[in-house]
Formats: structure tokens, C-alpha cells, sequence
């Protein structure tokens, strides 16, 4: 019976830890892309249609388009 005065303050602690540090973890954005991480592993890196890369395949046409004129 003793026991259970040191085990309910000790699991109280514990339950605020996991509390504060679950709240901590939901402000920081870490729950809000759950999907986005693993489809980006997959997409190859010189595709178009990934935002940024568009500059690549351009640059790319208008140097076959001057290798095709000259």
C-alpha cells in the first residue's frame, strides 16, 4: 500500500511528460503532411512537373532547338 504513494505521483509526472510532449509535437507541424514525404521519395527528380524543375527541361529545349539550327 506504501507503494502506491511514490507509484501515482511518479505516473502522473510521466502521463504530463507524454502529454506536453504530444502537444509539442502537434504545434510543431509534425502530423500535418503524413502522405507528402513518401510520395516524394518516389518521384524522380528530373520530372517537369515537380515545382522548380521547369526551368531545367526549358533550358534543355532551347539548346537542342540551337544544336538543330546550327
Amino acid at each position: 500500500m506504501d507503494a502506491l504513494y511514490l507509484l501515482i505521483p511518479i505516473a502522473l509526472g510521466v502521463m504530463i511528460v507524454v502529454v506536453v510532449a504530444f502537444i509539442y509535437t502537434v504545434k510543431s507541424g509534425q502530423y500535418d503532411d503524413l502522405e507528402g514525404p513518401a510520395h516524394r521519395i518516389l518521384m524522380d527528380d528530373d520530372d517537369p512537373r515537380i515545382p522548380g524543375n521547369q526551368a531545367a527541361p526549358a533550358a534543355k529545349v532551347a539548346d537542342e532547338a540551337k544544336d538543330k539550327s546550327a
